[in-house]
Protein backbone atom coordinates (compact mmCIF):
# COMPACT_ATOMS: atom_id res chain seq x y z
CA UNK A 1 0.00 0.00 0.00
CA UNK A 2 1.08 3.57 -0.44
CA UNK A 3 0.08 6.52 1.64
CA UNK A 4 -1.10 8.70 -1.21
CA UNK A 5 -4.48 10.36 -1.65
CA UNK A 6 -7.07 7.88 -2.85
CA UNK A 7 -8.39 10.11 -5.57
CA UNK A 8 -5.40 9.34 -7.78
CA UNK A 9 -4.30 6.02 -9.15
CA UNK A 10 -1.52 4.83 -11.36
CA UNK A 11 -1.77 2.72 -14.49
CA UNK A 12 -0.24 -0.23 -12.65
CA UNK A 13 -2.78 0.01 -9.86
CA UNK A 14 -5.66 -0.14 -12.29
CA UNK A 15 -4.26 -3.00 -14.31
CA UNK A 16 -3.84 -0.92 -17.47
CA UNK A 17 -2.76 -3.09 -20.36
CA UNK A 18 0.70 -1.91 -21.32
CA UNK A 19 1.33 -4.87 -23.60
CA UNK A 20 2.06 -4.58 -27.31
CA UNK A 21 -1.38 -3.53 -28.45
CA UNK A 22 -1.96 -1.90 -31.84
CA UNK A 23 -4.77 0.61 -32.06
CA UNK A 24 -6.59 2.12 -34.99
CA UNK A 25 -5.21 5.65 -35.20
CA UNK A 26 -8.68 7.12 -35.70
CA UNK A 27 -11.03 5.05 -33.53
CA UNK A 28 -8.61 3.84 -30.88
CA UNK A 29 -9.95 0.30 -31.22
CA UNK A 30 -7.57 -2.53 -30.49
CA UNK A 31 -6.91 -4.42 -33.68
CA UNK A 32 -4.17 -6.71 -32.39
CA UNK A 33 -2.69 -7.54 -29.02
CA UNK A 34 -0.53 -10.11 -27.36
CA UNK A 35 -1.91 -13.03 -25.39
CA UNK A 36 -1.50 -11.63 -21.88
CA UNK A 37 -4.16 -10.44 -19.46
CA UNK A 38 -4.24 -6.78 -18.49
CA UNK A 39 -0.84 -5.78 -17.09
CA UNK A 40 -0.28 -9.28 -15.75
CA UNK A 41 1.47 -12.47 -16.71
CA UNK A 42 -1.80 -14.37 -17.04
CA UNK A 43 -2.59 -15.89 -20.42
CA UNK A 44 -5.82 -15.41 -22.38
CA UNK A 45 -6.44 -19.11 -22.91
CA UNK A 46 -10.09 -19.50 -21.88
CA UNK A 47 -12.85 -19.54 -24.49
CA UNK A 48 -16.54 -18.67 -24.38
CA UNK A 49 -17.32 -22.33 -23.71
CA UNK A 50 -15.04 -22.34 -20.63
CA UNK A 51 -16.49 -19.14 -19.18
CA UNK A 52 -20.10 -20.21 -19.77
CA UNK A 53 -19.65 -23.61 -18.14
CA UNK A 54 -17.64 -22.20 -15.23
CA UNK A 55 -20.45 -19.68 -14.69
CA UNK A 56 -23.02 -22.50 -14.78
CA UNK A 57 -21.23 -24.88 -12.44
CA UNK A 58 -18.81 -22.88 -10.31
CA UNK A 59 -21.10 -22.48 -7.30
CA UNK A 60 -22.80 -25.88 -7.39
CA UNK A 61 -21.27 -27.61 -4.40
CA UNK A 62 -21.92 -28.42 -0.78
CA UNK A 63 -24.37 -25.57 -0.19
CA UNK A 64 -27.08 -27.02 -2.41
CA UNK A 65 -26.37 -30.74 -2.38
CA UNK A 66 -25.80 -31.08 1.39
CA UNK A 67 -26.54 -27.75 3.11
CA UNK A 68 -30.16 -27.80 1.95
CA UNK A 69 -30.72 -30.67 4.38
CA UNK A 70 -29.59 -28.56 7.34
CA UNK A 71 -31.81 -25.67 6.21
CA UNK A 72 -34.82 -27.96 5.77
CA UNK A 73 -34.32 -29.39 9.26
CA UNK A 74 -34.07 -25.97 10.87
CA UNK A 75 -36.55 -23.93 8.86
CA UNK A 76 -39.03 -26.10 6.94
CA UNK A 77 -39.79 -26.57 3.23
CA UNK A 78 -41.43 -23.23 2.45
CA UNK A 79 -38.65 -21.29 4.18
CA UNK A 80 -36.00 -23.20 2.22
CA UNK A 81 -37.64 -22.61 -1.16
CA UNK A 82 -38.40 -18.93 -0.50
CA UNK A 83 -34.84 -18.41 0.75
CA UNK A 84 -33.44 -19.65 -2.55
CA UNK A 85 -35.81 -17.38 -4.47
CA UNK A 86 -34.69 -14.34 -2.48
CA UNK A 87 -30.99 -15.17 -2.80
CA UNK A 88 -31.49 -15.94 -6.49
CA UNK A 89 -32.93 -12.53 -7.28
CA UNK A 90 -29.95 -10.93 -5.58
CA UNK A 91 -27.23 -12.90 -7.39
CA UNK A 92 -29.04 -12.34 -10.69
CA UNK A 93 -28.67 -8.59 -10.18
CA UNK A 94 -25.06 -8.93 -9.00
CA UNK A 95 -24.04 -10.96 -12.04
CA UNK A 96 -25.55 -8.35 -14.36
CA UNK A 97 -23.37 -5.72 -12.68
CA UNK A 98 -20.35 -8.00 -13.08
CA UNK A 99 -21.08 -8.52 -16.77
CA UNK A 100 -21.05 -4.84 -17.64
CA UNK A 101 -17.80 -4.14 -15.78
CA UNK A 102 -15.96 -7.37 -16.66
CA UNK A 103 -16.23 -6.58 -20.37
CA UNK A 104 -14.92 -3.05 -19.88
CA UNK A 105 -12.29 -3.88 -17.27
CA UNK A 106 -11.24 -7.58 -17.41
CA UNK A 107 -8.73 -7.44 -14.56
CA UNK A 108 -7.18 -10.39 -12.65
CA UNK A 109 -9.11 -9.87 -9.41
CA UNK A 110 -12.07 -8.16 -11.08
CA UNK A 111 -14.31 -6.71 -8.36
CA UNK A 112 -11.39 -6.10 -6.01
CA UNK A 113 -9.76 -3.81 -8.55
CA UNK A 114 -13.11 -2.28 -9.57
CA UNK A 115 -13.69 -1.32 -5.93
CA UNK A 116 -10.32 0.44 -5.81
CA UNK A 117 -11.05 2.26 -9.06
CA UNK A 118 -14.63 3.38 -8.41
CA UNK A 119 -15.11 3.34 -4.63
CA UNK A 120 -12.00 3.60 -2.47
CA UNK A 121 -8.58 1.89 -2.16
CA UNK A 122 -9.32 1.05 1.48
CA UNK A 123 -12.52 -0.71 0.41
CA UNK A 124 -10.52 -2.59 -2.22
CA UNK A 125 -8.00 -3.70 0.41
CA UNK A 126 -10.73 -4.91 2.79
CA UNK A 127 -12.66 -6.65 0.01
CA UNK A 128 -9.60 -8.31 -1.50
CA UNK A 129 -8.24 -9.87 1.65
CA UNK A 130 -11.64 -10.82 3.08
CA UNK A 131 -12.59 -12.40 -0.23
CA UNK A 132 -9.33 -14.31 -0.39
CA UNK A 133 -10.10 -15.65 3.07
CA UNK A 134 -13.59 -16.56 1.85
CA UNK A 135 -12.08 -18.57 -1.00
CA UNK A 136 -9.75 -20.52 1.29
CA UNK A 137 -12.66 -21.17 3.69
CA UNK A 138 -14.62 -22.55 0.76
CA UNK A 139 -11.73 -24.87 -0.11
CA UNK A 140 -11.75 -26.13 3.48
CA UNK A 141 -15.53 -26.54 3.52
CA UNK A 142 -15.58 -28.49 0.27
CA UNK A 143 -12.79 -30.76 1.55
CA UNK A 144 -14.72 -31.55 4.71
CA UNK A 145 -17.84 -32.10 2.60
CA UNK A 146 -15.93 -34.66 0.53
CA UNK A 147 -15.10 -36.48 3.74
CA UNK A 148 -18.78 -36.50 4.77
CA UNK A 149 -19.76 -37.95 1.40
CA UNK A 150 -17.12 -40.66 1.55
CA UNK A 151 -18.29 -41.56 5.07
CA UNK A 152 -21.64 -42.61 3.61
CA UNK A 153 -19.80 -45.41 1.78
CA UNK A 154 -17.10 -46.27 4.33
CA UNK A 155 -15.47 -45.02 7.52
CA UNK A 156 -12.49 -47.35 7.26
CA UNK A 157 -10.15 -44.59 6.09
CA UNK A 158 -9.24 -41.83 8.61
CA UNK A 159 -10.72 -38.37 8.04
CA UNK A 160 -7.29 -36.76 7.72
CA UNK A 161 -6.35 -39.18 4.95
CA UNK A 162 -9.38 -38.30 2.83
CA UNK A 163 -8.80 -34.58 3.35
CA UNK A 164 -5.21 -35.01 2.18
CA UNK A 165 -6.24 -37.00 -0.90
CA UNK A 166 -8.83 -34.50 -2.09
CA UNK A 167 -6.61 -31.55 -1.23
CA UNK A 168 -3.96 -33.10 -3.50
CA UNK A 169 -6.55 -33.37 -6.30
CA UNK A 170 -7.39 -29.66 -6.01
CA UNK A 171 -3.69 -28.80 -6.13
CA UNK A 172 -3.05 -30.96 -9.19
CA UNK A 173 -5.92 -29.48 -11.18
CA UNK A 174 -4.73 -25.93 -10.49
CA UNK A 175 -1.05 -26.47 -11.23
CA UNK A 176 -1.87 -27.71 -14.72
CA UNK A 177 -2.12 -25.29 -17.62
CA UNK A 178 -5.02 -22.84 -17.46
CA UNK A 179 -6.54 -24.43 -20.56
CA UNK A 180 -6.44 -27.84 -18.81
CA UNK A 181 -8.17 -26.32 -15.78
CA UNK A 182 -10.81 -24.90 -18.11
CA UNK A 183 -11.44 -28.26 -19.79
CA UNK A 184 -11.73 -30.08 -16.46
CA UNK A 185 -14.27 -27.55 -15.23
CA UNK A 186 -16.25 -27.86 -18.46
CA UNK A 187 -16.47 -31.63 -17.91
CA UNK A 188 -17.44 -31.26 -14.24
CA UNK A 189 -20.03 -28.58 -14.98
CA UNK A 190 -21.50 -30.67 -17.81
CA UNK A 191 -21.92 -33.62 -15.46
CA UNK A 192 -23.57 -31.44 -12.80
CA UNK A 193 -25.79 -29.81 -15.40
CA UNK A 194 -26.88 -33.15 -16.85
CA UNK A 195 -27.42 -34.79 -13.48
CA UNK A 196 -29.83 -32.13 -12.26
CA UNK A 197 -32.30 -33.29 -14.92
CA UNK A 198 -32.02 -36.84 -13.57
CA UNK A 199 -32.63 -35.57 -10.03
CA UNK A 200 -35.67 -33.47 -10.97
CA UNK A 201 -37.34 -36.25 -12.96
CA UNK A 202 -36.53 -39.11 -10.56
CA UNK A 203 -37.48 -37.26 -7.39
CA UNK A 204 -40.72 -36.02 -8.94
CA UNK A 205 -41.56 -39.65 -9.71
CA UNK A 206 -40.65 -40.73 -6.18
CA UNK A 207 -42.80 -37.98 -4.67
CA UNK A 208 -45.73 -39.22 -6.76
CA UNK A 209 -45.54 -42.61 -5.04
CA UNK A 210 -43.38 -44.75 -7.30
CA UNK A 211 -40.77 -46.96 -5.66
CA UNK A 212 -40.84 -48.25 -2.12
CA UNK A 213 -42.18 -44.99 -0.69
CA UNK A 214 -45.83 -43.92 -0.61
CA UNK A 215 -46.97 -40.79 -2.43
CA UNK A 216 -45.91 -37.64 -0.60
CA UNK A 217 -46.64 -34.75 -2.94
CA UNK A 218 -46.69 -31.52 -0.97
CA UNK A 219 -47.60 -33.14 2.35
CA UNK A 220 -44.73 -31.53 4.25
CA UNK A 221 -45.61 -28.12 2.82
CA UNK A 222 -49.11 -28.53 4.24
CA UNK A 223 -48.04 -29.98 7.60
CA UNK A 224 -45.00 -27.88 8.53
CA UNK A 225 -44.12 -25.24 5.89
CA UNK A 226 -42.30 -22.97 8.35
CA UNK A 227 -40.33 -24.28 11.30
CA UNK A 228 -39.28 -21.80 14.00
CA UNK A 229 -41.38 -19.04 12.46
CA UNK A 230 -39.87 -15.98 10.84
CA UNK A 231 -36.54 -16.57 12.56
CA UNK A 232 -36.43 -19.98 10.90
CA UNK A 233 -36.86 -18.32 7.50
CA UNK A 234 -34.07 -15.85 8.26
CA UNK A 235 -31.87 -18.75 9.35
CA UNK A 236 -32.05 -20.19 5.82
CA UNK A 237 -30.31 -17.20 4.29
CA UNK A 238 -26.68 -17.95 5.33
CA UNK A 239 -26.91 -21.38 3.70
CA UNK A 240 -28.55 -20.09 0.51
CA UNK A 241 -25.97 -17.31 0.19
CA UNK A 242 -23.19 -19.84 0.79
CA UNK A 243 -24.72 -22.13 -1.84
CA UNK A 244 -24.68 -19.35 -4.43
CA UNK A 245 -21.27 -17.95 -3.52
CA UNK A 246 -18.91 -18.44 -6.42
CA UNK A 247 -21.41 -17.24 -9.00
CA UNK A 248 -19.29 -14.10 -9.28
CA UNK A 249 -16.29 -16.10 -10.53
CA UNK A 250 -17.30 -15.40 -14.13
CA UNK A 251 -15.86 -11.92 -13.54
CA UNK A 252 -12.51 -13.30 -12.41
CA UNK A 253 -11.97 -15.47 -15.48
CA UNK A 254 -12.56 -12.53 -17.86
CA UNK A 255 -8.88 -11.52 -17.61
CA UNK A 256 -7.92 -14.90 -19.07
CA UNK A 257 -10.59 -14.89 -21.76
CA UNK A 258 -9.82 -14.22 -25.40
CA UNK A 259 -12.91 -12.09 -26.02
CA UNK A 260 -14.82 -10.94 -22.91
CA UNK A 261 -17.27 -9.02 -25.10
CA UNK A 262 -18.46 -12.33 -26.51
CA UNK A 263 -18.04 -14.72 -23.59
CA UNK A 264 -19.13 -12.68 -20.56
CA UNK A 265 -22.64 -11.76 -21.83
CA UNK A 266 -23.27 -15.42 -22.56
CA UNK A 267 -22.20 -16.36 -19.04
CA UNK A 268 -24.46 -13.65 -17.62
CA UNK A 269 -27.31 -14.74 -19.87
CA UNK A 270 -27.11 -18.30 -18.56
CA UNK A 271 -27.51 -17.27 -14.91
CA UNK A 272 -31.29 -17.73 -15.02
CA UNK A 273 -30.75 -21.35 -16.11
CA UNK A 274 -28.63 -22.12 -13.06
CA UNK A 275 -30.99 -20.31 -10.71
CA UNK A 276 -34.11 -22.09 -11.96
CA UNK A 277 -32.75 -25.58 -12.56
CA UNK A 278 -30.17 -26.01 -9.85
CA UNK A 279 -31.40 -23.93 -6.97
CA UNK A 280 -35.14 -23.53 -7.28
CA UNK A 281 -36.12 -26.90 -8.72
CA UNK A 282 -33.29 -28.64 -6.87
CA UNK A 283 -34.38 -27.30 -3.49
CA UNK A 284 -38.05 -27.97 -4.34
CA UNK A 285 -37.22 -31.65 -4.82
CA UNK A 286 -35.82 -31.78 -1.30
CA UNK A 287 -38.90 -30.15 0.21
CA UNK A 288 -41.40 -32.57 -1.39
CA UNK A 289 -39.51 -35.76 -0.57
CA UNK A 290 -38.06 -35.31 2.90
CA UNK A 291 -39.62 -34.76 6.29
CA UNK A 292 -38.00 -31.70 7.93
CA UNK A 293 -38.08 -33.62 11.23
CA UNK A 294 -36.00 -36.52 9.83
CA UNK A 295 -33.00 -36.87 12.15
CA UNK A 296 -30.85 -38.20 9.28
CA UNK A 297 -30.69 -34.78 7.64
CA UNK A 298 -27.26 -33.17 7.68
CA UNK A 299 -27.06 -30.81 10.64
CA UNK A 300 -30.27 -32.05 12.27
CA UNK A 301 -28.45 -33.39 15.32
CA UNK A 302 -29.26 -37.00 14.55
CA UNK A 303 -26.80 -39.87 14.69
CA UNK A 304 -26.45 -40.18 10.90
CA UNK A 305 -25.76 -36.79 9.44
CA UNK A 306 -23.29 -37.39 6.61
CA UNK A 307 -25.58 -38.02 3.64
CA UNK A 308 -27.01 -35.60 1.12
CA UNK A 309 -30.81 -35.22 1.52
CA UNK A 310 -31.18 -36.49 -2.06
CA UNK A 311 -29.34 -39.68 -1.13
CA UNK A 312 -31.70 -40.19 1.82
CA UNK A 313 -34.69 -39.77 -0.52
CA UNK A 314 -33.31 -42.35 -2.95
CA UNK A 315 -32.62 -44.76 -0.08
CA UNK A 316 -36.16 -44.43 1.23
CA UNK A 317 -37.54 -45.08 -2.24
CA UNK A 318 -35.45 -48.23 -2.59
CA UNK A 319 -33.43 -47.00 -5.59
CA UNK A 320 -29.92 -47.52 -4.22
CA UNK A 321 -28.20 -47.27 -7.63
CA UNK A 322 -29.40 -43.67 -7.90
CA UNK A 323 -28.27 -43.02 -4.32
CA UNK A 324 -24.74 -44.19 -5.15
CA UNK A 325 -24.67 -42.26 -8.42
CA UNK A 326 -25.89 -39.10 -6.74
CA UNK A 327 -23.30 -39.35 -3.97
CA UNK A 328 -20.59 -39.69 -6.64
CA UNK A 329 -21.85 -36.63 -8.55
CA UNK A 330 -21.99 -34.59 -5.33
CA UNK A 331 -18.43 -35.65 -4.54
CA UNK A 332 -17.36 -34.46 -7.98
CA UNK A 333 -19.25 -31.20 -7.42
CA UNK A 334 -17.59 -30.32 -4.14
CA UNK A 335 -14.10 -31.06 -5.45
CA UNK A 336 -14.86 -28.96 -8.55
CA UNK A 337 -16.00 -26.07 -6.36
CA UNK A 338 -12.80 -26.42 -4.32
CA UNK A 339 -10.63 -26.21 -7.45
CA UNK A 340 -12.45 -23.10 -8.68
CA UNK A 341 -12.05 -21.49 -5.24
CA UNK A 342 -8.29 -22.11 -5.39
CA UNK A 343 -8.21 -20.57 -8.87
CA UNK A 344 -10.21 -17.53 -7.69
CA UNK A 345 -8.18 -17.10 -4.51
CA UNK A 346 -4.91 -16.98 -6.44
CA UNK A 347 -6.28 -14.41 -8.91
CA UNK A 348 -7.56 -12.27 -6.04
CA UNK A 349 -4.10 -12.04 -4.47
CA UNK A 350 -2.61 -11.23 -7.90
CA UNK A 351 -5.01 -8.29 -8.18
CA UNK A 352 -4.12 -7.12 -4.68
CA UNK A 353 -0.44 -7.27 -5.59
CA UNK A 354 -1.12 -5.19 -8.72
CA UNK A 355 -2.74 -2.59 -6.48
CA UNK A 356 0.29 -2.59 -4.18
CA UNK A 357 -1.73 -4.23 -1.38
CA UNK A 358 0.17 -7.52 -1.36
CA UNK A 359 3.79 -8.52 -2.05
CA UNK A 360 4.75 -7.72 -5.64
CA UNK A 361 5.99 -11.27 -6.19
CA UNK A 362 2.36 -12.46 -6.19
CA UNK A 363 1.89 -10.87 -9.63
CA UNK A 364 4.33 -13.35 -11.19
CA UNK A 365 3.22 -16.24 -13.37
CA UNK A 366 5.12 -18.69 -15.53
CA UNK A 367 5.01 -18.74 -19.34
CA UNK A 368 1.84 -20.88 -19.32
CA UNK A 369 0.01 -18.42 -17.05
CA UNK A 370 0.23 -20.32 -13.75
CA UNK A 371 0.53 -17.83 -10.83
CA UNK A 372 2.66 -20.02 -8.59
CA UNK A 373 3.36 -17.46 -5.87
CA UNK A 374 -0.36 -16.71 -5.51
CA UNK A 375 -1.45 -20.35 -5.65
CA UNK A 376 0.85 -21.69 -2.92
CA UNK A 377 -0.50 -19.65 0.06
CA UNK A 378 -4.07 -20.31 -1.12
CA UNK A 379 -3.43 -24.06 -1.17
CA UNK A 380 -1.70 -24.08 2.22
CA UNK A 381 -4.26 -22.05 4.17
CA UNK A 382 -7.28 -23.76 2.59
CA UNK A 383 -5.85 -27.20 3.24
CA UNK A 384 -4.87 -26.36 6.82
CA UNK A 385 -8.36 -25.10 7.70
CA UNK A 386 -9.88 -28.32 6.36
CA UNK A 387 -8.21 -30.31 9.12
CA UNK A 388 -10.53 -28.67 11.67
CA UNK A 389 -12.93 -31.40 10.60
CA UNK A 390 -10.68 -34.01 12.20
CA UNK A 391 -11.64 -32.98 15.74
CA UNK A 392 -15.13 -31.53 15.10
CA UNK A 393 -18.29 -32.84 13.45
CA UNK A 394 -18.85 -32.12 9.78
CA UNK A 395 -22.14 -30.35 10.47
CA UNK A 396 -20.53 -28.10 13.09
CA UNK A 397 -17.67 -27.13 10.77
CA UNK A 398 -20.15 -26.54 7.94
CA UNK A 399 -22.10 -24.14 10.16
CA UNK A 400 -19.00 -22.15 11.05
CA UNK A 401 -17.67 -21.94 7.51
CA UNK A 402 -20.99 -21.25 5.76
CA UNK A 403 -21.73 -18.33 8.09
CA UNK A 404 -18.24 -16.89 7.58
CA UNK A 405 -18.39 -17.33 3.81
CA UNK A 406 -21.91 -15.95 3.43
CA UNK A 407 -21.00 -12.71 5.19
CA UNK A 408 -17.83 -12.26 3.13
CA UNK A 409 -19.93 -12.99 0.05
CA UNK A 410 -22.55 -10.39 0.98
CA UNK A 411 -19.79 -7.82 1.45
CA UNK A 412 -18.38 -8.72 -1.96
CA UNK A 413 -21.73 -8.68 -3.75
CA UNK A 414 -22.59 -5.34 -2.16
CA UNK A 415 -19.28 -3.83 -3.29
CA UNK A 416 -19.85 -5.13 -6.84
CA UNK A 417 -23.22 -3.39 -7.01
CA UNK A 418 -21.82 -0.20 -5.47
CA UNK A 419 -18.89 -0.21 -7.93
CA UNK A 420 -21.32 -0.62 -10.82
CA UNK A 421 -23.47 2.29 -9.61
CA UNK A 422 -20.43 4.57 -9.24
CA UNK A 423 -19.00 3.43 -12.57
CA UNK A 424 -22.19 4.34 -14.43
CA UNK A 425 -22.48 7.61 -12.49
CA UNK A 426 -18.89 8.55 -13.40
CA UNK A 427 -19.52 7.48 -16.99
CA UNK A 428 -22.52 9.83 -17.28
CA UNK A 429 -20.87 12.69 -15.37
CA UNK A 430 -17.91 12.68 -17.73
CA UNK A 431 -20.19 13.11 -20.71
CA UNK A 432 -20.32 9.56 -22.00
CA UNK A 433 -23.49 7.74 -23.02
CA UNK A 434 -24.68 4.17 -22.31
CA UNK A 435 -24.55 3.49 -26.06
CA UNK A 436 -20.74 3.71 -25.90
CA UNK A 437 -20.56 0.70 -23.57
CA UNK A 438 -19.56 -2.61 -25.21
CA UNK A 439 -22.45 -4.30 -23.39
CA UNK A 440 -25.24 -2.87 -21.25
CA UNK A 441 -27.14 -4.51 -18.41
CA UNK A 442 -30.83 -4.14 -19.22
CA UNK A 443 -31.79 -4.15 -15.53
CA UNK A 444 -29.60 -1.16 -14.58
CA UNK A 445 -30.07 0.90 -12.39
CA UNK A 446 -32.80 -1.03 -10.57
CA UNK A 447 -30.87 -4.29 -10.40
CA UNK A 448 -27.71 -2.74 -8.94
CA UNK A 449 -29.62 -0.76 -6.30
CA UNK A 450 -31.76 -3.77 -5.39
CA UNK A 451 -28.70 -5.99 -5.01
CA UNK A 452 -26.89 -3.42 -2.85
CA UNK A 453 -29.92 -2.82 -0.59
CA UNK A 454 -30.55 -6.54 -0.11
CA UNK A 455 -26.90 -7.20 0.75
CA UNK A 456 -27.00 -4.54 3.47
CA UNK A 457 -30.31 -5.88 4.80
CA UNK A 458 -29.03 -9.47 4.99
CA UNK A 459 -25.85 -8.40 6.81
CA UNK A 460 -28.15 -6.84 9.43
CA UNK A 461 -30.24 -10.03 9.49
CA UNK A 462 -27.17 -12.13 10.18
CA UNK A 463 -26.26 -9.82 13.06
CA UNK A 464 -29.69 -10.58 14.51
CA UNK A 465 -29.13 -14.32 14.06
CA UNK A 466 -25.66 -14.10 15.60
CA UNK A 467 -27.13 -12.49 18.73
CA UNK A 468 -30.33 -14.59 18.87
CA UNK A 469 -29.64 -17.89 17.01
CA UNK A 470 -32.18 -20.69 16.68
CA UNK A 471 -30.33 -22.89 19.18
CA UNK A 472 -29.66 -20.00 21.52
CA UNK A 473 -27.37 -20.88 24.42
CA UNK A 474 -28.82 -18.96 27.40
CA UNK A 475 -25.45 -18.66 29.14
CA UNK A 476 -23.44 -15.44 28.61
CA UNK A 477 -20.44 -17.46 27.46
CA UNK A 478 -22.49 -19.29 24.87
CA UNK A 479 -23.97 -16.05 23.55
CA UNK A 480 -20.58 -14.34 23.17
CA UNK A 481 -18.91 -17.38 21.58
CA UNK A 482 -21.84 -17.87 19.21
CA UNK A 483 -21.80 -14.24 18.16
CA UNK A 484 -18.12 -14.20 17.30
CA UNK A 485 -18.31 -17.60 15.57
CA UNK A 486 -21.14 -16.37 13.33
CA UNK A 487 -20.30 -12.69 12.83
CA UNK A 488 -16.52 -12.45 12.95
CA UNK A 489 -16.45 -11.93 9.15
CA UNK A 490 -18.02 -8.49 9.50
CA UNK A 491 -15.57 -7.58 12.25
CA UNK A 492 -12.66 -8.64 10.00
CA UNK A 493 -13.99 -6.53 7.11
CA UNK A 494 -14.42 -3.46 9.33
CA UNK A 495 -10.94 -3.81 10.85
CA UNK A 496 -9.35 -4.22 7.41
CA UNK A 497 -11.25 -1.26 5.99
CA UNK A 498 -10.49 1.10 8.90
CA UNK A 499 -6.86 -0.02 9.03
CA UNK A 500 -6.40 0.66 5.33
CA UNK A 501 -8.30 3.94 5.66
CA UNK A 502 -5.94 5.10 8.40
CA UNK A 503 -2.99 4.19 6.19
CA UNK A 504 -4.29 5.82 3.00
CA UNK A 505 -5.82 8.91 4.61
CA UNK A 506 -7.37 11.39 2.16
CA UNK A 507 -11.06 11.30 1.27
CA UNK A 508 -13.31 8.35 2.05
CA UNK A 509 -14.17 7.73 -1.57
CA UNK A 510 -12.74 8.26 -5.03
CA UNK A 511 -14.00 11.45 -6.65
CA UNK A 512 -16.09 10.58 -9.68
CA UNK A 513 -14.69 13.41 -11.79
CA UNK A 514 -11.11 12.20 -11.20
CA UNK A 515 -11.68 8.61 -12.36
CA UNK A 516 -9.83 7.83 -15.58
CA UNK A 517 -12.40 5.64 -17.30
CA UNK A 518 -9.91 4.44 -19.92
CA UNK A 519 -7.33 3.13 -17.44
CA UNK A 520 -7.52 -0.66 -17.29
CA UNK A 521 -10.09 -0.71 -20.08
CA UNK A 522 -10.00 -3.20 -22.92
CA UNK A 523 -11.00 -1.82 -26.30
CA UNK A 524 -12.72 -3.95 -28.92
CA UNK A 525 -12.91 -4.03 -32.66
CA UNK A 526 -16.22 -2.91 -34.11
CA UNK A 527 -18.11 -6.03 -35.16
CA UNK A 528 -21.45 -7.08 -36.49
CA UNK A 529 -22.39 -9.01 -33.36
CA UNK A 530 -26.09 -8.65 -32.58
CA UNK A 531 -27.02 -6.89 -29.34
CA UNK A 532 -27.85 -9.16 -26.41
CA UNK A 533 -31.42 -10.41 -26.31
CA UNK A 534 -33.49 -9.09 -23.43
CA UNK A 535 -35.70 -11.17 -21.25
CA UNK A 536 -35.89 -14.80 -20.20
CA UNK A 537 -37.63 -15.89 -23.42
CA UNK A 538 -34.81 -14.58 -25.59
CA UNK A 539 -32.20 -16.22 -23.39
CA UNK A 540 -34.13 -19.49 -23.48
CA UNK A 541 -33.79 -19.63 -27.26
CA UNK A 542 -30.06 -19.00 -27.13
CA UNK A 543 -28.91 -20.70 -23.93
CA UNK A 544 -29.04 -24.34 -24.97
CA UNK A 545 -27.37 -23.46 -28.27
CA UNK A 546 -24.18 -22.13 -26.70
CA UNK A 547 -23.91 -23.99 -23.42
CA UNK A 548 -21.93 -26.86 -24.87
CA UNK A 549 -20.25 -25.00 -27.78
Amino acid sequence: MSGKDDSTTSPVELGHNTSNEKRNSITGDVVAHDNRGSDSELQRLLSTRHVTMIALGSSIGMGLWIGSGASLAGSGPASLFLGYILAGTMIWCVVHSIGEMAIMYPLPSAFVQWSGKFVDPAASFALGWSYWFSFVITIANELQAANSLISWWTEAVPIAAWITIWWAVIVLVNIGAVSVFGEIEVICSSIKFGWIFVVIISMSVISAGHGAKEAVGFRYWNEKPFKNGFKGFLNVMPTTIFAMSGSENCGLVAAETKNPKKSVPRAVGSIWLRLSLFYLLGSLMVTINLDPDDDRLFGSGGSKTTASPYVIAYQDAGVLPLAHMHNAVVLLSVISTGTISAYAGARTTMGLAQLGMAPKILTRADKTGRPWFALIPTFLVGGALAYLNVSNSGAEVFGWFSNLTSLFTLFGWGMICLSHIRFRTAWARQGRTPEELPWKSWIYPYGAWYGLALCILLIIVQFYLAVWPLDDDPSPTGTVEGFFANYVSVIICIVLWLGARAYYRGTWYVKLDSIDLDEGRRFYETDEEAPPVKGALGHTKKALGYIFN
